[in-house]
C-alpha cells in the first residue's frame, strides 16, 4: 500500500443539529473523540450484515382468525426480522406497533408501552424499513379517501409494500383488542372491542399493503397501527383524517413466514374459508 492509500480520507459533512449534540453528549459521556465514534459507527455500519427487503410473517393470519392466541415467537425474535411492523400479543393482549426498532404493546384501556424482549406474538408482520419515496400530503378528511390517496401512491397492486405516516392528524379512530381467552373466534374477540378518539393529534401510523391473492396469510388491503407521538397510546386504525403528513412507502418483493411449532398450530384445521371473518374484525 503507498503512503497516499494510507493517509486519512478527511470529508466535510453537515450532520443535522440533534445528531451532532448527541454525538457532542456520547463523547462526552465516554471520554472518546468524536471522530473516534465516527469511526466506530461507521465500522459497524459497514461491517453489518445485509438486511433483506422481505415482510416476515410470524405465523398465518387464519389461525389468529380461528382463535389461536399463544404461539411462541419472541418480541425479540420479531425484532430480528425487521425494525417495523405491526401484530399482537399472546391472548390478544393488546396491539402491536413496531417504530424504529422498538416494539410497543397498546392494551384495551388505550395505553402503550414498551413490550419486554421475553413477550410472545400468535401473529406480528415486520420488516426493515427503507422507504422508497415520500409523499407530503395535506387535508384528507375520510379514511376512505386516504385508502384512495394511498392507491394513488402505491405503483402496483400485486406488490407488498410498508407504509409509515408521520405528522399531525385532525382525527384517529382506534381500537385495541382485550386480553381474550384462547380458542375464542377472532370475530367474536372483536365484538365489544374498545374504541378511541383522538382529535388533532400527532404521531405515526405502521403498517402494510397486502395484496389480495395471499389473503390467508395476512391482511388483505390496508392494515395499519397508530401510536401517538409521546408514545404513551394508540391502536388498530379504523379510521382518520389527515392534516399534515409526510408517507413513506417500501416496495418489498420478498415474504418470509414463519410456522409455529406448537401443537395448537400443529393439529388446527386451517382449511376453513375465514376472508369475511378478518373483513369483520379488521373494519
Amino acid at each position: 500500500m503507498t503512503e497516499q492509500n494510507k493517509q486519512n480520507l478527511h470529508l466535510d459533512i453537515s450532520l443535522p443539529d440533534e445528531l451532532l449534540q448527541q454525538l457532542r453528549q456520547e463523547a462526552l459521556r465516554t471520554g472518546s473523540s468524536e471522530a473516534d465514534i465516527v469511526q466506530r459507527a461507521l465500522r459497524q455500519l459497514l461491517s453489518a450484515p445485509k438486511k433483506s427487503n422481505a415482510v416476515y410473517l410470524s405465523a398465518p393470519i387464519n389461525a389468529l382468525v380461528e382463535g389461536f392466541y399463544v404461539e411462541n415467537t419472541t418480541v425479540a425474535q420479531i425484532k430480528k426480522h425487521g425494525d417495523f411492523g405491526l401484530g399482537t400479543f399472546n391472548y390478544l393482549d393488546g396491539e402491536m406497533v413496531v417504530l424504529d426498532g422498538v416494539v410497543y404493546q397498546v392494551r384495551s384501556d388505550g395505553t402503550a408501552t414498551i413490550a419486554e424482549d421475553g413477550e410472545q406474538s400468535p401473529f406480528a408482520c415486520a420488516t426493515f424499513f427503507r422507504p422508497d419515496t415520500f409523499d407530503d400530503i395535506a387535508g384528507t378528511e375520510e379514511y376512505k379517501n386516504i385508502e384512495m390517496l394511498l392507491d394513488t401512491l402505491i405503483p402496483s397492486a400485486n406488490m407488498l409494500y410498508a407504509i409509515r405516516i408521520d405528522g399531525t392528524f385532525r382525527r384517529v379512530k382506534t381500537r385495541a383488542v382485550a386480553k381474550t381467552e384462547n380458542y375464542t373466534p377472532l370475530v367474536e374477540a372483536t365484538k365489544n372491542q374498545p374504541v378511541f378518539d383522538f382529535h388533532d393529534v400527532e404521531g405515526s401510523m405502521a403498517g402494510f399493503f397486502t395484496p389480495l391473492f395471499i389473503e390467508t396469510i395476512t391482511a388483505p388491503g390496508y392494515h395499519l397501527h397508530f401510536l401517538t407521538a409521546d408514545r404513551q397510546h394508540g391502536g388498530h386504525v379504523i379510521g382518520c383524517a389527515l392534516h399534515k403528513v409526510r408517507i413513506g412507502i417500501q416496495h418489498v418483493p420478498m415474504l418470509e413466514m414463519g410456522l409455529p411449532i406448537t401443537l395448537d398450530f400443529l393439529t388446527a384445521d386451517l382449511t376453513r374459508d375465514t376472508t369475511r371473518d378478518l373483513e369483520k374484525a379488521e373494519k
